[in-house]
């Protein structure tokens, strides 16, 4: 947990001057901080502390790679990019091989990263590293014990209709679709 106990170094920083653990869980935590807000008064936040994640824009002979899982959240299948949370001191780039072959049964040769964002950070303090490969191989899949997954390959134009269809709808998978697509119109992912 970070805590903001120094002074505040922009007009609109808050102090955190105290956190109330609520909830530890496997993945997740929450907790309550009451904070002191630029014009004096005080104010609670909530906050959802998370490992962070990693997610893979993987391409193969033109099509993304994509799994179809159950979202207890959304109360049904959701088609995403592979994704998975970081393991504890684990470097993103080696996260996202793992979740990759995991997930796919996709090994890369050479990865690299597209670019971090923050899912949601009015309350939770989640990053996803997202990268990007083309030099697939075979390799063995091996999900998590409760992770039950099928696997398919999807055009941009396939990619477009599931998002307009809602079968795509989460952040990570749309931004992987818009940067596939650039990469498309440009030959460069950016940098």
């Amino acid at each position: 947990m970070k805590e903001n106990k120094s002074k505040p170094s922009s007009a609109l920083d808050e102090v955190t001057l105290s956190s109330q653990p609520i909830f530890e869980g496997r993945i997740i935590s929450l907790q309550v901080d009451t904070v002191r807000l630029p014009d004096g008064k005080t104010a609670t936040r909530e906050v959802v502390r998370h490992p962070g994640a990693v997610a893979v824009l993987a391409l193969h002979d033109g099509k993304m790679l994509v799994v179809d899982q159950f979202r207890q959240a959304l109360g049904r299948c959701e088609i995403e990019i592979p994704a998975g949370k970081l393991e504890p001191g684990e470097d993103p780039m080696e996260a996202a091989i793992r979740e990759l072959e995991e997930e796919t049964g996709y090994r890369c040769s050479e990865i690299n990263r597209l670019q971090s964002f923050y899912t949601s950070p009015g309350f939770a303090d989640e990053i996803i590293h997202l990268y990007v490969t083309e030099q697939l191989e075979i390799g063995e899949m091996a999900p998590d014990e409760d992770e039950f997954l099928e696997v398919s390959e999807i055009t941009l134009e396939e990619a477009y209709r599931y998002i307009q269809e809602g079968r795509i709808s989460d952040a990570k998978t749309i931004m992987a679709v818009y940067a596939w697509h650039l990469y498309t119109i440009s030959g460069t992912f950016g940098g």
